[in-house]
């Protein structure tokens, strides 16, 4: 049930963006997965009751952002439409790459393909509508899953297990707790 609230959320922005013909829908359904898929992933945290995986999202958020944000300062590039100078990464990429990766790496693969896909489609937005080169996204993408495998552990359940050992006259009962 889980795995199902999850990858419904995660798919809502997808179908939603192609379900319109108008052309500006690819770049607001690229804006909506901005704020989409980092609120997936660090929801997911709650929905799997991860505390732990709460921190490690946090952390490699505060770190996409903070190298996201100081590189477009430094390299001061002009976007493919001369809106402004923020061109150089992409910080939609970054961000949406960076919450998938977090999916992937804590939950799996079940999960993180479609995070992946809303990322990809997000960096595709960027190109389409003009905003950012592809290697603005290109760039985005690698600081978003960097950020996160810096900081992000596969999840463990936690359980507990009974063991039994016997040897010739001796038997052994213990508890196992996996965390």
């Amino acid at each position: 049930m889980k795995k199902f609230i999850l990858c419904a959320f995660l798919c809502n922005g997808l179908v939603f963006s192609f379900s319109q013909t108008n052309n500006t829908v690819i770049n607001t359904s690229g804006d909506v997965l901005l704020f989409a898929l980092p609120i997936a992933a660090a929801g997911s945290t709650l929905i799997f009751k991860d505390k732990e995986g709460s921190k490690q999202f946090l952390k490699g958020f505060v770190l996409n952002e903070a190298l996201t944000l100081g590189l477009k300062l430094v390299i001061d590039k002009e976007r493919p439409d001369g809106s402004d100078n923020n061109s150089f990464p992409s910080g939609h990429t970054s961000t949406t790459f960076q919450s998938a990766a977090f999916i992937q790496k804590r939950y799996g693969w079940d999960y993180g393909i479609p995070a992946y896909l809303l990322a990809t489609y997000t960096g595709f937005s960027r190109i389409y509508s003009k905003k950012h080169y592809f290697l603005d996204v290109f760039v985005g993408a690698i600081i978003g899953i960097g950020s996160t495998y810096l900081f992000t552990s596969p999840y463990q359940k936690e359980h507990l297990e009974l063991t039994l050992s016997n040897n010739e006259n001796s038997y052994l009962f213990g508890l196992k707790y996996k965390f």
